[in-house]
């Protein structure tokens, strides 16, 4: 572009030449112009250049602006070919990813289809299995177990004989044994008005006052027997209502003045009991008790039969009673004597017979009938510490059917087969103190009782079978508790007695004591670990 403008110029300065002197060679000569004319000429082709250099260069700069826009509008172009191709691309990948997709979307689909023909199937499956699951649940809810197991180290001294010395060794060795209990039950609510429970515990078949097994005998294996088994009749509507059938746990308020606390009655109890707001009195219960201890075919039955009464009543905020009184009747107790039970020859008393008896048409028969009157008043007092109460217990039970006039008939007024026994006896009194309480986790509980216990003031074949003799006795005992943990306790139990009357028929006689004669104490000392689930 440049060269055509170059090129312009020249041709016009040649032919402004060329007319010159055309011009002057056809014409005659002139006067010469004037100098001014032809500088004024030059001036303005000087002019007319820099006008045409003007425009050349607005031409050039035009031409650069458009090369410019030119190669802009190129890039342009090319950036948007760039683009066109690169979403060409990816419309061809989208096309082909939608394609995947879609084939991925119709096996998802399908996929779907099954799984949730599959979550159908295992839902309908999983109710099935949650309704019996549920229903399982439900039945096991209903039991609750318990059990507990128990190591003991019993040792027995009665160095205090002054006839051991005279005896000589061997006649009165201390003893030392260890002993277990496992107890293991089960009480399950079979609807909403009646409840069941079963028990199983170790111990001897004929000896119902003691679950512990000896641990002797060449390591021979423990036995277990059925301890309880029950149905209890509660209805929901009447709660103050409770019926209870079979081999059950005491249902009334007792010590082991007339029943072992291991030893479970037998037959049928009847209880009603209401609970009250009052501020004095809280609850007042009646129960009618029928207990069964010997049925026969051919003969008459056996039985113990009575009532109990019971309140409790608060005094303030710190001291709580509760007064029971029992009446117990037992009816055809001779069978304990006579063998009724398939035991070998003597009497049935798993501790001792210390009851009196006489021979009656070659048989043994109870010198006194059995009718039990048991006070018992259990007092409960708030101290300094919530974890230390203080307790006193009372006790006062007497037998109304002891009668000495039936020894007087058999063996001679005032006599009983030689031995002293002129007035009846009917009476046991205890009396217990006590400390703090075994309920959770670090408690101590401290304790003492005293007990007298005269011959016929219950019978020796059930009462408490650790004391130094089930009746003729009188007995101290001390004990201290402590709580390891919620389910683990250690206790101690010192146990001090000896024979009230040794002149009494049938008294329970250290080895050579005699008649009369005042027994040393018999010293039983318990150590146990328990544990309970």
């Amino acid at each position: 572009m440049r060269r055509f403008w170059s090129g312009l110029l020249i041709l016009a300065l040649g032919t402004v030449m060329s007319a010159q002197t055309t011009t002057g060679a056809t014409k005659p000569a002139k006067k010469k112009a004037p100098k001014s004319t032809m500088a004024d000429d030059i001036r303005e082709l000087k002019q007319m250049m820099q006008q045409q250099q003007s425009q050349i260069q607005q031409l050039q700069q035009q031409v650069q602006e458009r090369d410019a826009a030119v190669q802009q509008l190129q890039q342009q172009v090319q950036q948007t070919q760039t683009a066109a191709t690169e979403a060409q691309q990816r419309a061809q990948q989208v096309e082909s990813s939608s394609s995947a997709q879609k084939e991925s979307v119709d096996k998802l689909a399908s996929d779907m289809k099954d799984v949730q023909t599959t979550l159908t199937n295992t839902a309908i499956n999983t109710q099935d299995e949650q309704k019996h699951v549920a229903g399982i649940e439900g039945t096991v809810n209903r039991f609750r177990w318990n059990g507990d197991v128990r190591v003991r180290g019993e040792f027995f001294s009665d160095q205090g004989n002054p006839a051991c010395t005279l005896l000589g060794p061997g006649n009165c060795e201390d003893r030392w044994r260890a002993r277990i209990r496992v107890r293991l039950g089960v009480v399950g609510k079979l609807n909403e008005d009646f409840i069941a429970g079963l028990r199983i515990a170790t111990g001897a078949q004929t000896d119902p006052t003691t679950t512990n097994e000896t641990l002797t005998n060449a390591f021979e294996r423990k036995n277990f027997y059925l301890d309880q088994g029950y149905i209890t009749y509660q209805p929901v509507n009447h709660k103050w209502l409770a019926l209870t059938g079979g081999k059950w746990a005491y249902t009334w308020n007792r010590t082991s003045v007339t029943f072992d606390p291991d030893l479970n009655p037998e037959g049928f109890d009847e209880k009603v009991n209401w609970d009250f707001n009052h501020a004095f009195l809280k609850n007042f219960n009646v129960q009618l008790l029928q207990m069964f201890f010997n049925e026969v075919s051919k003969g008459p039955d056996s039985w113990a039969s009575g009532g109990s009464v019971s309140a409790k009543l608060q005094i303030g905020d710190w001291w709580t009673m509760v007064p029971t009184y029992t009446l117990l009747k037992w009816n055809g107790e001779n069978a304990i004597t006579q063998n009724a039970f398939g035991q070998a020859a003597p009497p049935f008393a798993p501790n001792g017979m210390t009851n009196s008896t006489f021979a009656c048409g070659g048989k043994t028969c109870f010198a006194s009938g059995f009718f039990y009157s048991d006070f018992l008043w259990n007092n409960t007092f708030k101290t300094w510490s919530s974890r230390f109460p203080l307790y006193v217990i009372g006790e006062y039970e007497q037998n109304l059917d002891a009668a000495p006039g039936q020894l007087d008939a058999a063996f001679g007024p005032g006599l009983c087969n030689g031995l002293v026994c002129t007035s009846a006896q009917d009476k046991a009194y205890a009396v217990e103190i006590g400390l703090g309480q075994q309920k959770d986790k670090g408690d101590w509980q401290f304790g003492y009782e005293w007990r007298r216990q005269e011959a016929d003031s219950a019978i020796a074949s059930f009462n408490e079978s650790d004391q130094r003799a089930p009746t003729n006795v009188l007995q101290n005992r001390f004990y201290v508790n402590y709580k390891v943990s919620k389910n683990t306790q250690l206790m101690f139990t010192d146990w001090i007695g000896r024979t009230l009357n040794s002149a009494l028929q049938n008294a329970a006689r250290a080895k050579g004591i005699v008649p009369g004669e005042q027994e040393p104490y018999l010293n039983r000392i318990q150590m146990d670990v328990v544990y309970t689930f």
